[in-house]
């Protein structure tokens, strides 16, 4: 074998892992690997030109090129690494191999670790090399390293329901609750839609589902489950990501009972995340037009290369007609890092998602008391502020969106839009067998995703990307102008007022 000149992949920067155990791993274990290769051409002038495209011309006018794969094989193969799958609409290539074959081809060293709940995983450090002649046609390597990568964003209610003098008992709700509370169309229940969920652990029981639903006298949404990178429906305890899925599910089935609900299940790695958006994005065969996501994780903890490749997956949504809905976060401006600087939550703060905020609601039978900023604790309010990665994008240009209270970037501001999600005033589910209240902006990610279903079967054509309708008539928000989210230990969080904030964006959706 010829020996080539290497270059580290842009962006492929990854942080040391604190190793538990021996740090050994057997050279001899079979894995794989998802790389992402470039587009035949450019993808922004359709973006500014606007207009939705079929999966068909996506794929013909911007997926990747046969001949940038067969390039990428032939370099693989010199390594003994054989190609399990190519999609040149999702522009990737998976490759499997040896772990002593995939240090050799890539230039890196693994390490065995273990991850939170103890389970074994391979973590590296450093840059990904590749040879210079694919330097400006691969961009990114993704599962060489598949340490978990992000948490879901839901919080269960300890006092819920349970008044004490201290604690009076909240209002809680079931998600068609608060669509009736929050004005949702009516006469539309979501039929003709598909809605993408998102999920990396965890998963339901269809018993859990029929007795929920049919406890709300609403027949049971079409769910299916599909498989990414291995990732299975796996439920287990009340107590595990079971919460996020059932929550997922029966928020989004309240809302749109007639849309069918496909459930994407991965592994909890960049490479999973990665690859569960693109399946889902470009699934042919369900089409969703909405997709829901209520896991993510502070902008720090992510690559470069992870974030660039899913925030160009994000832009293909857009020319699909998909609308991407995502929580902000359940940490407040802290995002659970504790530096004592603000932190947006990632894949929200990506400019081509809706990023769903949090809100605490008090109501008198249908009509609406007070609707504050959550922040219930040091460590528990909704997501939002001020991207460190993502240049503001001109749909925000009126916002008054700050600079980053860090460093005076001038940012993405996070979220767009905003409901319920105090867990106090939070929503009634049923997860292996235990009725619970469950809140967080994992909530609130679906709950719009539902209403996005109802809205496209109401328009008869998908939604799309709608953060520049949304801002460019901000009177479809209900503003929410009281509270706080800063949860660092340098107050550096943000304040609700009139107009777009770092709390709750534009606010409370409330026309339609």
């Amino acid at each position: 074998m010829s020996i080539q000149k290497r270059v580290p992949i842009v962006g492929s920067n990854k942080a040391a892992h604190a190793l538990t155990g021996t740090g050994t791993i057997d050279p001899n274990v079979i894995i794989e690997v998802t790389v992402r290769i470039r587009r035949k051409k450019s993808i922004e002038e359709k973006l500014k030109t606007g207009g939705l495209i079929s999966h068909s011309s996506y794929e013909k006018a911007f997926g990747t090129a046969q001949r940038d794969v067969e390039k990428v094989e032939l370099f693989a193969h010199q390594y003994q690494l054989s190609t399990v799958d190519i999609d040149l609409a999702r522009r990737s290539l998976t490759l499997s191999g040896s772990v002593s074959n995939m240090e050799s081809a890539f230039g890196v060293k693994l390490s065995g670790s273990t991850d939170f709940e103890g389970k074994p995983i391979r973590v590296r450090e450093g840059e990904i090399f590749i040879p210079a002649n694919l330097k400006n046609i691969i961009e990114g390597v993704f599962g060489l390293d598949n340490r978990p990568i992000a948490r879901p964003m839901f919080k269960v209610s300890p006092n819920a329901g349970r008044a004490t003098p201290a604690i009076p008992a909240a209002t809680t709700f079931t998600a068609d609750q608060l669509a009736k509370i929050y004005n949702f169309p009516t006469g539309f229940d979501g039929k003709g839609q598909t809605v993408a969920i998102l999920e990396f652990g965890g998963g339901y029981q269809t018993t859990d589902l029929v007795n929920y639903f049919k406890g709300l006298n609403i027949n049971p949404p079409q769910i299916k489950s599909v498989s990414v990178d291995n990732g299975q429906n796996l439920p287990t305890t009340p107590q595990s990501a079971d919460t996020e899925v059932m929550l997922d599910i029966e928020v989004v089935g309240a809302v749109a009972p007639a849309a069918n609900l496909v459930v994407y299940f991965a592994p909890n790695s960049d490479q999973g995340f990665l690859d569960a958006i693109t399946k889902a994005i470009h699934d042919k065969h369900n089409k969703p037009s909405v997709l829901s996501i209520s896991w993510g994780s502070a902008e720090v903890n992510w690559t470069s290369q992870a974030m660039t490749s899913m925030n160009e997956a994000f832009k293909s949504a857009s020319l699909l007609g998909v609308t991407v809905c995502i929580a902000s976060g359940d940490s407040g401006s802290a995002d659970s890092i504790d530096d004592g600087k603000a932190h947006v939550n990632f894949p929200a703060s990506s400019p081509y998602v809706l990023a769903c905020g949090g809100t605490s609601l008090q109501v008198n039978g249908n009509a609406i008391v007070s609707e504050v900023v959550w922040h219930d604790s040091d460590s528990s309010a909704t997501g939002g502020g001020v991207s460190e990665i993502f240049p503001k994008p001109a749909y925000q240009n009126n916002a008054n969106v700050p600079v980053s209270v860090n460093t005076g970037f001038v940012g993405r501001g996070v979220p767009d839009v905003a409901a319920d999600a105090d867990p106090a005033t939070g929503y009634k589910v049923l997860v292996d067998g235990q009725p619970s209240v469950v809140g967080g902006t994992s909530a609130v990610a679906p709950l719009y995703a539902g209403l996005v279903a109802r809205l496209n079967q109401q328009k008869g054509k998908p939604s799309g990307f709608i953060n520049p309708v949304i801002y460019a008539n901000p009177s479809l928000a209900r503003d929410i102008t009281v509270g706080n989210n800063d949860t660092t230990a340098d107050n550096k969080g943000y304040t609700a007022g009139p107009g777009w904030d770092a709390c709750t964006g534009l606010g409370v959706i409330s026309k339609f």
